[in-house]
């Protein structure tokens, strides 16, 4: 946690959800802010070692260039970061581990001030082996202490079994919750159908009573009547040693409706071929979840490092009357 003596790296906008409370929770501490003009790996090794930084938070494509950069090493002392804004994969929660890092995965909207959810450490998951434990830190959690439990239902608003399969909405309450859209009555009205807000994101509700994100409600991959969690999909492209981030998208297809694309961008010096990455991905998850392409490049993001899917699909769907195929 932060402490009088905390100093704070400013890798997320202040803007951004409310900088994550960290603008007022810095303050409020009187600990150090250390700020940065823009987002460069580089420098943010830089200031990590020079200025004896603690904390900071980012999405994870921040996240993974931190840990790809060639400045990237062994931190010599422990550094809590923040992780959100997507799901992040258990790949990039290992590598950060491994440099001594401290995730701390958390989940929210903009509708939930930023964080609602938070993957509280387990001590017994010290003992799993390392792709484990990090699958384990990969999902979203449960509610802090201020808030409602979230939950996972169906269509009627009725909790979804707690197997770590059966899909549903994450809904939550709490007095972090906005009162409503500005001016949008009617948005706001279906937002909080039953008394909860209901936020749009598919998931899973383990035993232990953690969530685990699958999905954005209109990223869900519909291939052939069954269901694909792109998240699932990127997971498994992201194992690829050659792979440092990746985003996954529907595009049509004339058999199956909609199969897996696959956006990739390669470690700097690292090569792959697309026949590689979804043989790779066979090797890791359902046949029919796997990528039916792979296309190399750079990925579309926002200021606060979010992948633009949109941009993806609408490169992909560009000339179609609508979106189901």
């Amino acid at each position: 946690g932060l402490s009088f003596g905390s100093k704070y790296l400013w890798t997320l906008p202040m803007f951004h959800c409310n900088g994550w409370c960290f603008t007022w929770g810095v303050t409020a501490m009187a600990a150090t802010h250390v700020c940065l003009r823009r987002v460069e790996s580089g420098r943010i090794w830089d200031l990590i070692d020079r200025e004896g930084v603690t904390h900071y938070c980012g999405a994870p494509t921040v996240q993974i260039g931190i840990v790809n950069d060639p400045k990237a090493h062994t931190l010599s002392r422990p550094v809590t970061c923040a992780v959100a804004g997507a799901p992040p994969s258990p790949t990039l929660l290992a590598k950060l581990k491994e440099l001594g890092f401290r995730p701390v995965h958390v989940y929210g909207l903009t509708e939930t001030y930023g964080p609602h959810t938070v993957c509280a450490w387990d001590g017994a998951w010290d003992r799993m082996p390392a792709d484990e434990m990090a699958k384990k830190a990969a999902r979203q959690g449960q509610g802090y202490v201020l808030f409602d439990l979230v939950r996972v239902v169906d269509e009627q608003g009725r909790n979804v079994a707690m197997d770590g399969e059966t899909l549903g909405e994450v809904i939550m309450r709490g007095n972090n919750v906005m009162k409503g859209y500005f001016e949008q009555p009617d948005a706001t009205v279906e937002a909080f159908r039953g008394g909860w807000f209901h936020s749009g994101d598919i998931a899973v509700w383990h035993p232990d009573g953690y969530i685990e994100l699958r999905d954005r409600k209109k990223d869900i991959i519909i291939s052939g009547g069954e269901n694909i969690s792109t998240i699932e999909v990127e997971q498994a492209v992201a194992r690829h040693p050659a792979v440092m981030e990746c985003a996954v998208v529907a595009i049509p297809d004339e058999r199956w409706g909609e199969r897996p694309k696959a956006f990739v961008t390669l470690k700097p010096g690292m090569k792959a071929t697309d026949g590689e990455i979804i043989e790779f991905c066979r090797q890791h998850i359902a046949h029919f979840k796997c990528p039916a392409a792979v296309e190399f490049g750079e990925l579309p993001k926002t200021s606060t490092g979010k992948v633009q899917k949109f941009v993806l699909r609408d490169r992909e769907w560009k000339g179609r009357a609508k979106r189901i195929n």
